[in-house]
């Protein structure tokens, strides 16, 4: 913010800054209550979903594949059931749901953790994996299109699930590469 502003009193466009940060001005509030129907709407799904055991469906779905990234997290733990409803929720593009999961898994896994001055090998990988995590609905991107008035708010799906695929691969290939680095000094 404060390099547009030093940038548009350089460049001589003050008056444009103005009108730019008064319109913003006036929209916010609209763009405001938008977004929290929209919220309000996905949270609402996500708990219908999960009331109607389509989250924990999903998260037996994913089950083998939390096992296989986290080994050191016991099945019967706390912890993998809210790494799992942490993923599901983020697949589902739903991350303000996903944050209370993240941080339940997050608690948990520091109960299991031996070290607690340091993060344990499960939680790196888990905030690794929560910050790059593959979405298959980016529900709150469309909403922002939807209030910004995209003639195809939809049409990021495809590229979405490309790039959080991409960038789920190689934060946990780099979480690997990293420990192994780690532990052979």
């Amino acid at each position: 913010m404060a390099a547009g502003i030093i940038f548009a009193a350089i460049s001589g466009r003050t008056e444009a800054l103005n009108t730019a940060l008064f319109a913003s001005a006036e929209n916010s509030p609209k763009l405001i209550l938008e977004l929290c129907g929209m919220i309000c709407l996905w949270t609402g799904l996500m708990k219908v979903a999960e009331k109607s055991g389509l989250v924990a469906w999903v998260g037996k779905l994913l089950g083998p594949v939390v096992r296989l990234i986290f080994p050191d997290v016991p099945r019967d733990n706390p912890a993998f059931f809210a790494i799992l409803m942490n993923m599901s929720a983020n697949l589902l593009g739903i991350g303000n749901a996903a944050t209370p999961f993240g941080l339940k898994a997050m608690e948990h896994l520091q109960k299991l953790n031996n070290n607690s001055a340091a993060a344990s090998p499960a939680m790196i990988t888990f905030l690794a994996l929560n910050t790059a995590g593959i979405t298959l609905m980016p529900s709150l991107v469309i909403g922002l299109r939807v209030a910004a008035g995209s003639q195809a708010p939809t049409a990021i799906i495809g590229p979405t699930i490309l790039a959080s695929c991409i960038g789920t691969v190689f934060a946990l290939v780099f979480d690997r590469l990293m420990r192994l680095i780690y532990y052979r000094r």
